[in-house]
């Protein structure tokens, strides 16, 4: 049958995520069009086309024991010289997904894998472009800054034309996300359970 290169994230959404992938494509990365705009949970990974099912459930399962959380991008950072990325910066949600990328990655399941670099979530804006462009990215979006309540995740395939679709969402299993600190319940002691 085959095998498939695949990818876990959480999507950036819009009209956030098609500014970014705008703006990427503006700084010379000629795979911006191809890469929705996201944060990495599993990079991507090669698994046998008959591994799809199960996968599949296995992520029900993750989400399923994952609850709604605050994620907020707020400025930007870069991996230089270390890796050609710049990248905007997750200021709020960062413990959620590194929680949610090592269940994606447990032992247990089958996608087990180990990461060339130690998990970092970001959001990719600017990769193996020349210096100068990686400069300028990495200046112009450090006012960028984002905020919305993330719900679920999605799997996603790259075809043989090397554009990543999405094939499947997952949410997550409650509906409730937290109150941001200082909001009303939390000052009036109403949200005892976070």
């Amino acid at each position: 049958m085959g095998t498939v290169t695949i990818g876990v994230s959480i999507a950036v959404p819009e009209p956030h995520g098609s500014l970014l992938q705008e703006r990427r494509a503006g700084f010379g990365d000629a795979a911006a069009h191809g890469i929705p705009t996201h944060v990495t949970l599993l990079p991507p990974t090669e698994v046998a086309q008959s591994e799809l099912a199960a996968v599949e459930a296995y992520l029900t399962e993750v989400a399923g024991a994952g609850r709604p959380f605050p994620m907020r991008l707020s400025g930007t950072g870069t991996f230089r010289p270390l890796s050609p990325v710049v990248y905007v910066r997750v200021v709020q949600g960062a413990e959620d997904c590194a929680w949610l990328q090592q269940r994606v990655r447990a032992a247990s399941g089958p996608l087990a894998r180990e990461l060339q670099f130690p998990y970092h979530p970001h959001v990719t804006v600017a990769h193996g472009i020349d210096e100068a462009a990686m400069d300028r990215a990495f200046e112009e979006l450090a006012g960028f800054d984002a905020q919305w309540p993330c719900t679920g995740f999605a799997l996603y395939e790259q075809g043989t034309d090397l554009i990543w679709r999405k094939l499947r969402e997952y949410t997550f299993g409650v509906s409730v996300v937290p109150p941001q600190p200082g909001s009303a319940d939390i000052e009036r002691g109403t949200i005892a359970s976070l």
